[in-house]
């Protein structure tokens, strides 16, 4: 199928690594010139030379806090002048280390932590889309895509269940907003997620109990487990990228303002 990308610009926030990464690496196989844009410029550095080493397209690297207004904004004028404009925005940045940092009991939950993970996730995903949604209109054509999470849908993470709620009402909101100026907003709920630190955290995680990191995630994804879910074993990155690919492509556009679920069919989720 062709998926109309062909010559598109696309932006991926938080695209140096992970499910980001996925993303940007996907839709550059589908014809997108890219930027890539995170807080480590080594690791950003790396990541844009793989890209446009296996595919062929362009990809620059970009360093950027989402918690700075300034140094978003700067960013994504860096990524529509280096680009020659922009089509597409992925808002895949997260909080420091990759993990939710407000959880365990109501008592002993760190507010700064809390409104740390928001500020990343949630502000961060809205400060992005302010900075581009000029450059979308100017476009005529653009879609902003929000990965958020599944613990939106579970209690017990306080941090990680607020911003992935909020990314939620965020996505309906713009949605509804911007479908006028031609422009399609989407978010994906990922479950666990195979990305590059998996197999160390799975290994770590087995040792303690004295398997294998193979055992561990059988363990865990087993579909008769409370944590596995029905295809019996770890989502990929990969998989959450042609999820979004498609979202992002001249063929999706009767969905919009919509969440998808991407977890594998899972009850309840254990995150790495």
């Amino acid at each position: 199928m062709d998926m109309g990308l062909d010559g598109k610009l696309a932006l991926v926030a938080g695209g140096s690594r992970g499910i980001g990464k996925a993303i940007a690496l996907d839709l550059a196989r589908e014809g997108v010139d890219v930027a890539i844009a995170a807080r480590n410029a080594e690791q950003l550095e790396r990541s844009a030379s793989e890209i446009a080493e296996r595919t062929g397209r362009r990809a620059f690297p970009l360093v950027f806090d989402a918690t700075s207004t300034e140094q978003v904004e700067r960013m994504v004028e860096e990524a529509a002048a280096a680009l020659g404009g922009l089509h597409i925005l992925i808002n895949s940045a997260s909080y420091p280390g990759g993990s939710a940092s407000a959880v365990g009991p109501v008592e002993t939950v760190n507010e700064a932590d809390l409104l740390t993970d928001f500020d990343v996730k949630y502000v961060g995903a809205l400060r992005c889309a302010k900075a581009a949604i000029p450059h979308l209109k100017e476009q005529g054509w653009g879609r902003i895509i929000n990965i958020s999470g599944a613990n939106a849908r579970r209690a017990g993470n306080l941090s990680g269940g607020a911003r992935n709620t909020s990314m939620v009402h965020m996505t309906k909101t713009l949605a509804l907003q911007l479908g006028r100026f031609g422009i399609t907003v989407n978010c994906i709920h990922p479950g666990t997620t195979r990305t590059e630190r998996t197999p160390g955290l799975l290994s770590a995680r087995g040792g303690e109990l004295g398997i294998s990191a193979e055992e561990m995630e059988r363990r865990d994804f087993a579909p008769d487990s409370p944590s596995g879910n029905a295809i019996g074993r770890m989502v990929d990155a990969e998989e959450i990228a042609y999820l979004a690919t498609f979202l992002a492509s001249d063929r999706s556009w009767a969905v919009t303002g919509e969440l998808v679920a991407a977890t594998g069919g899972a009850g309840d989720f254990v995150y790495y």
